[in-house]
């Protein structure tokens, strides 16, 4: 049996498997996102403290994203809790990184010329370095969500589910066609949606 037919005959298993993969991810995405750009946007206003959270993100970056998910297990239990956790917590770096090196990177004299003209803290924020600093920052969520499509792989070892169930079953059977047909989907899955937010990027600069 090739590969195509092998698909063939399991779609229902492998579809289900794709919506759990991208469920999971979707949620430790928008958790992701918004934490770390308020990290990101809150660390702008003292360079000490942002020394230190870069830090603890690249620290945390440097763990084994199994061993860290393992880690999390006697916390958060088995399943897809300590998944989505550890995918939040891995994904910090690139979010918080590109939000605070796209801000400050903004020409003073422009937020001096804000201040100027009246505008409030909150409406700078908004209305200039946030605008200003968006392609830093969609480059940081582009990559943080990529990895977070590939490390999801790792939620099938600690019972999240996902398309991870079916690398690591054709692992432990020994057949190529499951872990093929589950690193294919996973690769194309990362590709259609760094594609779709460089669309977004581009019409937002537009």
């Amino acid at each position: 049996m090739n590969i195509f037919s092998f698909f063939v005959s399991r779609w229902k298993t492998i579809l289900d498997l794709t919506i759990e993969h991208l469920v999971m991810v979707s949620i430790a995405m928008v958790i992701s996102i918004i934490v770390g750009t308020t990290v990101g946007i809150l660390i702008t206003r003292n360079k000490k403290i942002a020394s230190i959270i870069l830090s603890i993100t690249n620290i945390m970056m440097t763990i084994p994203s199994l061993a860290l998910f393992s880690l999390l297990i006697p916390i958060l239990g088995i399943g897809k809790e300590p998944a989505i956790f550890g995918l939040v917590v891995y994904t910090q770096l690139p979010i918080v990184r590109n939000v605070y090196t796209g801000i400050i990177n903004i020409n003073p004299s422009i937020i001096e010329a804000a201040r100027g003209m009246g505008l409030t803290e909150k409406k700078i924020l908004y209305k200039i370095k946030i605008p200003l600093a968006f392609p830093s920052i969609m480059s940081g969520i582009r990559t943080a969500v990529v990895m977070g499509i590939g490390i999801g792989a790792i939620g099938g070892y600690i019972g999240a589910g996902g398309l991870g169930v079916y690398i690591f079953q054709g692992i432990s059977r020994t057949n190529d066609k499951m872990i093929l047909i589950g690193a294919i989907l996973i690769s194309l899955i990362a590709i259609v949606a760094d594609k779709a937010l460089g669309r977004v990027e581009k019409k937002y600069q537009r």
